[in-house]
C-alpha cells in the first residue's frame, strides 16, 4: 500500500467528519422519537451511500467515499478498530453472575430463546437457501449455520436501554432477562465465532484448518474467562492505585482489547470475538468502578460506534437491493421464533403469563449485534446484499418493537417529563410581573404563540390559582389547569430574579413559574407532571442552575444535565 498523500488525507479527514456529523445528527434525531441510536447512525449512511447520495450527486459520494487507493483501506481499518471498540463496550455490560442469581428462570428463557429461532433458522436455510440470501459461491452449510445463529442472537446493549426506559432494569423481570441476555450472547457468539471459522476465504487465515480454529477460539473462551478474568480482577487495584484516573485503567483495558483481538483474527475467527470476550473479563470485575466503565461507553459509543454504523450504508445500495418479501419473511421468522420461543421458557421458569410476554418481546431486540453479524458474512461471501438489508430491517425493526410491546403487554402507562412538554415560545427568560396573578397571565400570553385561545386559558389557570395558591417550596411555582379540547398536555416556564409570592408552604418566593395545562379527561397527566416537576427541583442546585441561563436551550440543556447526573 503507497504512502498516504496530502489529498489523501484530505479525503480521509472530510469522509470522516462527514461520517461522524452526520450520524450523530441522526441519532439525535430518532432518540426524539423513542428509538434506538444506531437507527439514526445507519440512516445517516444510507443517505451518504449510493442508495441516496450516489444517485442525487454522484460526483460528491465519488470524492468523499472513493473505492479503490489507500484512502478507503485506512478508512476501513479504522472502522475495524472502531467495531472492536464497540465490542469491547458490549462485553462491558455482560455480568456473569447474574446467570447464576437469576437460577432457573433465566436459563429456562435463555435455553429456550436460542433453541427455537436457531431451529427455525436451521430449517429455512436447508429447505430455500437461495430465497433467504445465500450468495452463489457459498457454502450451504456454512450459510444454513450463519442464518440460524444470526436468527438467534439478542443485542444486551439494546435490551439494556429498553429496560431502563421502562424502568424496569432492577425489577425481577429485568433480571431474568438481562441474565438470559448475557446467557444469550456467550453462546451465540461462541457459536458464531466457530461459522466465522467455517467462513475462512483468504490465505492468512486458511494457514490454520478449520479445527485448529475451532479449538483455539474454544480454548482462548475459556482461558480468558477463567484464569484471565482472575488476573484481571486481581491486577485492576495495582493499576487503580499507582496511575492517573481514568487514562490507566481505559488504557490497560484498551491495550487488552487490541491483544485480544489480534488473537482471534490470527486463529481465522475475527477480531470482533477477542473484544468481546476481554469485554467481558474486565466488566465482571467489581473493582472495574462504575464511572470509569461509563467514562469508557461514552468514548467509545459517541466516536467510534457512529462512525462505524454510519459507514455501512456506504457499501451496499439499500433502495436496488431491498426485497420486500424477504424483509418480512425474515422479520417474520425472527420475530416468531425469539418471542415464542423466550415465552415459553419463561412459562417453564415459573413467570406469570404477562411477563412471559413481556421477557420475548425484551430478548426479540437484535439492535447492532445483528448488523455487526451480516456486515461479516456479507464481507466473506455467505450471503448477498438483499439478505444483508433484510438483516438490517430486522435489526431496526426488532428493536423498534421491543419498548412498545413489552408497555402493552404490562399495560405500562407512559411517563410525562417535563422536559417534553416546553418549547421555545412559551419560555420567558425574565418576567416582567412582581405578583402572581400577573406572572400567570404573562405565561398564558406565550401560550397563545402554539395556537390556543388566550382568555380560555388565562380563566381556567386563573380560577385554579383563586381556589387554592400553587407555591410547592424550593422557590417553584406551578399554577395549573384542565383545558377543555386541549389534546396534550402543554407547558410554559417563567424566571423571575426577585421572586414573586405564591404562598408556598415554606414561605419563599417562587423565582421558576410553570403554567401547566392539561386536557380535561387527561387520565392523570396533570399528577405526572407535576410529580416530575416536584422531583426534578427537590435539589436547589438544579434551581440556581437555571436561574443563570440566558436562552431557552441552555434551559433544556441544564435541565437535562442534572436528569442525567441523576441517572435518569
Amino acid at each position: 500500500m503507497g504512502q498516504l498523500t496530502s489529498e489523501n488525507l484530505t479525503v480521509l479527514f472530510l469522509s470522516v467528519g462527514v461520517i461522524l456529523a452526520t450520524a450523530r445528527i441522526g441519532a439525535e434525531l430518532v432518540q426524539r422519537f423513542g428509538q434506538p441510536s444506531v437507527l439514526g447512525e445507519i440512516l445517516a449512511g444510507i443517505l451518504l451511500g449510493p442508495t441516496c447520495l450516489g444517485v442525487i450527486a454522484p460526483e460528491w459520494f465519488r470524492f468523499l467515499f472513493p473505492r479503490e487507493g489507500v484512502t478507503p483501506a485506512v478508512l476501513e481499518g479504522f472502522n475495524t478498530i472502531g467495531l472492536a471498540m464497540f465490542l469491547l463496550v458490549a462485553g462491558l455490560e455482560v455480568d456473569l453472575s447474574t446467570i447464576w442469581r437469576q437460577g432457573r428462570a433465566a436459563m429456562s428463557v435463555g435455553v429456550a430463546g436460542i433453541a427455537l429461532p436457531f431451529g427455525f433458522g436451521l430449517a429455512a436455510g436447508i429447505v430455500a437457501p437461495r430465497q433467504f440470501g445465500m450468495a452463489p459461491d457459498s457454502d450451504p452449510f456454512t450459510f444454513t449455520f450463519f442464518l440460524a445463529t444470526a436468527l438467534s442472537i439478542s443485542a444486551l446493549p439494546v435490551i439494556a436501554k429498553t429496560l431502563m426506559d421502562l424502568n424496569l432494569y432492577r425489577t425481577d423481570l429485568g433480571m431474568v432477562v438481562i441474565a438470559a441476555s448475557v446467557f444469550n450472547d456467550l453462546i451465540g457468539w461462541i457459536v458464531f465465532a466457530i461459522v466465522l471459522g467455517m467462513m475462512k476465504t483468504n490465505s492468512a487465515a486458511s494457514a490454520l484448518s478449520i479445527s485448529t480454529t475451532i479449538v483455539l477460539t474454544l480454548a482462548f473462551a475459556i482461558v480468558l474467562l477463567t484464569a484471565g478474568r482472575w488476573a484481571i480482577h486481581r491486577s485492576l487495584p495495582f493499576i487503580q492505585a499507582h496511575t492517573s484516573w481514568p487514562g490507566g485503567v481505559m488504557g490497560f483495558a484498551l491495550a487488552l482489547t487490541l491483544l485480544g483481538a489480534a488473537f482471534t483474527q490470527w486463529v481465522g475467527v475475527h477480531a470482533i470475538f477477542g473484544a468481546f470476550l476481554v469485554g467481558v473479563a474486565v466488566g465482571d470485575s467489581p473493582h472495574l468502578r462504575e464511572r470509569t466503565r461509563m467514562t469508557m461507553h461514552h468514548f467509545i459509543s459517541f466516536i467510534f460506534a457512529p462512525l462505524f454504523f454510519g459507514s455501512i450504508g456506504l457499501s451496499v445500495d439499500f433502495g436496488k437491493n431491498f426485497d420486500p418479501l424477504l424483509c418480512t419473511l425474515v422479520l417474520a421468522l425472527a420475530c416468531v421464533g425469539k418471542v415464542f420461543g423466550c415465552a415459553i421458557g419463561a412459562r417453564l421458569g415459573g413467570m406469570a403469563r404477562a411477563e412471559a410476554w413481556a421477557t420475548g418481546f425484551a430478548m426479540n431486540a437484535r439492535g447492532a449485534m445483528e448488523i455487526i453479524l451480516g456486515l461479516l458474512a456479507l464481507q466473506r461471501g455467505v450471503i448477498d446484499e438483499r439478505m444483508f438489508v433484510a438483516l438490517v430491517v430486522m435489526a431496526i425493526g426488532t428493536s423498534m418493537l421491543s419498548g412498545p410491546m413489552m408497555r402493552l403487554v404490562l399495560r405500562l402507562e407512559r411517563p410525562v417529563r417535563l422536559a417534553s412538554l416546553l418549547n421555545a415560545r412559551t419560555f420567558v427568560r425574565q418576567l416582567a410581573a412582581t405578583d402572581r396573578m400577573d406572572a400567570i397571565r404573562e405565561l398564558c400570553a406565550s401560550l397563545t404563540a402554539v395556537g390556543l385561545d388566550r382568555d380560555t386559558v388565562e380563566q381556567a389557570v386563573l380560577e385554579r390559582e383563586s381556589v387554592m395558591p400553587t407555591g410547592i417550596g424550593n422557590r417553584v411555582a406551578v399554577p395549573h389547569a384542565r383545558v377543555e379540547g386541549l389534546a396534550s398536555p402543554l407547558a410554559a416556564v417563567g424566571l423571575s430574579e426577585q421572586g414573586i409570592d405564591f404562598d408556598a408552604p415554606d414561605g419563599d418566593r417562587a423565582q421558576i413559574i410553570f403554567v401547566i395545562l392539561t386536557p380535561r379527561h387527561d387520565d392523570g397527566a396533570q399528577v405526572k407532571v407535576l410529580a416530575d416537576i416536584a422531583r426534578t427541583f427537590a435539589h436547589p442546585k438544579v434551581l440556581d442552575d437555571l436561574l443563570n441561563v440566558q436562552s431557552f436551550t441552555e434551559f433544556l440543556a441544564t435541565l437535562k444535565t442534572h436528569r442525567h447526573a441523576e441517572g435518569e
